[in-house]
Parts: C-alpha cells; structure tokens; sequence
C-alpha cells in the first residue's frame, strides 16, 4: 500500500532543499515518509546535477563586499544567467558567504567551501549544490580576496550594482577619501598605482603598437618621435590611477588628490562580473537547425 505523505511533511523538505512540491513528494514516498533519508537522497542527486552543470559557462553573477573592523572580504560567485543573478535565494547565498568569510577571516575559495553556513546548518559547498539543483545553473565561487588594514592604514570599499567591487588600502585620508578612491577604481579601472609599476613588457607592447600607427601618419620622424612620446604619457596615465583625472573633479589628477590629503594608496583590488570568462558566442538559429539535422532519420 503506498504511504500517505502529508502536506506538512512536503513543505518542511522544501524548506531544507529548495526542491519543488512533486520533487519532495517523490523523495518521501521513496524514502517511506522519512524527512532526513529523503533530504539525503535529495542531495547526493543535486551533487550529481551540480557536477553535471560544471562544465558550463557561469560569466554572470555578483560581486559583493563585506567589511569587519579591521579587515574586508570581496568575493565572486557566478552563475549562468542574469535573471539567476536577480533571484532571492541567490542573492541571499552571495550575501550569507560573504558575510562568512569575513567574520571567519577566510583566505581563499577552497577553504570557504568548508565552512558551515548557519542558516543552513551544511557547508558553503553543500549548500552550493542544493542552490545547483534549485536554480538549474552552474553556480560557483570564483574567487576572495580578503584584505586586512595595517597599522596607519584603513580600507575603503565600494560596490556598484553588485557588477564592479573594489576595496582600497590608503594610508593617511579618511573614510570618505577611501570610497572614492573606490569609485574611481571601478569606474576608470586602473591596472597599477604608480605609472613606475607598468611593466617592461607591458610598456613595449603599447610602444610598438603606437609606432607602427604613428610611422603609418607618413609625417617626418622627429614629429613621429613626438606623437609616440605623448601616446605613451596618455598610456601610462590612463592605466595608472595616481595618473586619472579625479571623477569628481577632472582638473586634478589622484597624485594631486592624495598629495593634498597628505595620503597614499597603498593597494587595490577591483573584481569585476566575469571578468576574463569566455563567453558562449552559439548562434540560436544555427544551434536550433542542427538540433534538427541531428534528429532527423
């Protein structure tokens, strides 16, 4: 005789997993009416989805920011489309993650995946896998950065619309000084400090595309030398932030900023949402006829 399941047994299973009605319904008649076999069960087939899904692009996301006395954490966790981005349970994860590898001062992803999320009693990396089986994505944690204020410096730190994070180390300034300093990382994106910290190779790679456009001008070499020597200049103030103009006030650099806050940046980190990833570039119409070609007899 099948086993009567009741609707409050359903609705606790789905507290624990996430997992739809007829879902949980099936797991419990599976596993007799008992809620922890059926969760378990639950699980080891989200692990197998989780795994299955890994392979996957994940180039959308969020990139979030959380700061205790002392000490920030920014991290990125990806998933696969923007609308996944936007869900509450997602965002919810990021969120609670976050929150955790700062109060636990975690250092790096592989060590965050261990640790246990109290509002789910698992760990970051279980947990991981039943958001997997309830969003349908791949979801991963990407990379931390957890950055400490030393003696004489503090941090300042800036999120925008959970796309584009940054987290400043200065020494001397203050709290308002840090956030834009933020904003100005995430919105002009310098790659170093200083223009002294552009690397050789860097700066000849720039140099020679810049002198095969100038030679391409036709114009005489001393006026050649000229238009290569101010590229390079621009170059190098536009990749490095001391050399930007100041987003609020374009008529000073940051080096100008920072000399009258008698301050220094120390150090910088900017995450940007799939930042680097590859992105699928599938055409639909030609995906959905070769779907067909391979379908037909």
């Amino acid at each position: 005789m099948p086993i009567t399941i009741a609707a409050a047994q359903v609705h606790q299973l789905r507290a624990l997993t996430g997992a739809g009605v007829m879902d949980c319904k099936r797991a419990l008649e599976a596993a007799a009416g008992d809620i922890s076999v059926a969760a378990s069960a639950m699980r080891e087939a989200g692990q197998i989805n989780a795994e299955k899904k890994a392979g996957r692009i994940a180039a959308e996301g969020l990139v979030c920011i959380a700061s205790n006395p002392g000490c920030s954490v920014m991290l990125e966790i990806n998933c696969e489309t923007d609308f996944v981005s936007r869900d509450d349970s997602f965002k919810q994860f990021v969120t609670a993650v976050t929150q955790l590898a700062v109060n636990r001062r975690v250092e790096s992803v592989a060590s965050l995946l261990t640790e246990v999320l109290s509002a789910t009693e698992q760990s970051v990396e279980s947990t991981r896998q039943d958001l997997v089986a309830k969003l349908g994505e791949n979801i991963q944690i990407r990379r931390l950065v957890l950055m400490w204020a030393k003696a004489g410096t503090s941090l300042g730190s800036y999120v925008h619309m959970g796309r584009i994070g940054a987290i400043v180390e200065l020494q001397g300034g203050d709290e308002e000084l840090a956030k834009d300093l933020a904003l100005q990382i995430i919105a002009n994106n310098p790659l170093v400090i200083s223009s002294e910290d552009v690397t050789n190779e860097m700066l000849a790679r720039e140099q020679e595309i810049f002198t095969a456009q100038a030679q391409a001008s036709g114009k005489p070499q001393a006026v050649i030398d000229k238009m290569i020597e101010g590229r390079i200049k621009k170059f190098l103030d536009e990749v490095s932030l001391l050399g930007q103009s100041f987003i609020k006030n374009e008529t000073i650099s940051i080096n100008e900023l920072l000399e009258g806050a008698r301050a220094r940046v120390i150090k910088f980190v900017r995450y940007a949402v799939g930042d680097g990833i590859e992105k699928s570039t599938e055409d639909f119409a030609e995906a959905v006829m070769a779907a067909q070609a391979k379908a037909a007899p």
